[in-house]
């Protein structure tokens, strides 16, 4: 493994540098639409509502897949395309296999093509429909820079370069780092697992055959553990069995910090932010402040959604023009 990890961290680097550049010529403006495309907004916000109203789990899914999206290349809507018979993109990389709702995406992509034909990208449409699954489950509400374009690359090979649910405190730090994401930001944006379920195979690492002399991770709280030893069994064959990400899964609050400093965290990545002094000091600060945490997470993920790097403004978001 670490005879590879060199090329790999250069190789995200470089991919990081191009996408600011690129940035730098495409830039985002919060006004982009007005004149082109000025019911864009509100169309994205009425297909997500709809779509709400039939899954609670939409919004988790939404966030999720910008999140992945964003970190592959850039936001550039690469997450979106289909796999051919020849070439497997990204959504059907391992670490993607459980993303859904794509034709949520679908969806507002045909409405505004019916409203402004070739004026709305799908990685823009992406973004918007993040934001407005943050804001309808509670959360905050924020002005989306927009103008970003879709990518025409999207490859499964490079979901290894999503940040793992097993990673350490050093792993996250350095694969925010790489993508020009401050310490700040890993733990804002990790307050996004106030939405959202797991499946047992991201956390099994925790909760059987830990370390050669530890079944359990010392670190869950005892009770909380026996609960998901009781959901996720050791040879587990329930297809669809996992956790909750925090005892409010469908709304946006700051109860997931409230959790990891309980010890009721269910990724080890999420554990890794207290054994840091200065990420645990963000977790105290936005476990204790509601306000805090909403107003940091807007910040971050304006700046995460704002790595461009596309080049065309797909008709559909499945497949190249």
């Amino acid at each position: 493994m670490a005879a590879n990890m060199f090329p790999h961290i250069i190789y995200s680097s470089f991919i990081f540098l191009a996408l600011t550049n690129l940035n730098l010529v495409n830039a985002l403006s919060t006004n982009y639409y007005d004149q082109t495309c000025p019911s864009a907004e509100s169309t994205i916000t009425s297909v997500v509502k709809k779509a709400m109203l039939n899954d609670p789990t939409v919004p988790a899914a939404l966030l999720r897949m910008h999140f992945h999206d964003c970190f592959i290349r850039g936001c550039d809507g690469s997450v979106l395309l289909n796999s051919s018979v020849k070439h497997k993109a990204e959504k059907d990389g391992p670490p993607n296999i459980s993303l859904h709702a794509f034709y949520v995406i679908d969806n507002a992509k045909k409405a505004l093509e019916a409203l402004c034909p070739k004026t709305v990208s799908c990685a823009d449409i992406l973004a918007l429909a993040a934001r407005d699954a943050v804001t309808l489950s509670g959360g905050p509400t924020w002005d989306v820079p927009k103008g970003r374009k879709d990518g025409r690359v999207s490859k499964a090979s490079e979901t290894r370069q999503l940040p793992a649910p097993t990673f350490n405190i050093s792993q996250l730090k350095q694969s925010f780092a790489q993508r020009g994401l401050s310490m700040e930001d890993l733990v804002a944006l990790s307050g996004g697992h106030t939405l959202g379920f797991a499946h047992c195979s991201s956390f099994q690492n925790r909760i059987h055959n830990f370390n050669s002399k530890q079944s359990v991770d010392p670190t869950l709280q005892s009770s909380f553990a026996a609960s998901l030893q009781r959901v996720c069994p050791a040879k587990n064959t329930a297809k669809n069995a996992g956790a909750n990400l925090d005892s409010t899964p469908t709304t946006f609050d700051n109860r997931y910090y409230k959790l990891l400093l309980q010890g009721k965290s269910i990724f080890s990545s999420d554990q890794s932010l207290v054994t840091s002094a200065n990420t645990k000091a963000l977790v105290t600060k936005f476990a204790s402040s509601q306000q805090e945490f909403q107003k940091a997470f807007v910040k971050s993920m304006i700046k995460m959604s704002s790595i461009s790097g596309g080049q065309e403004v797909r008709l559909d978001c499945r497949v190249v023009n």
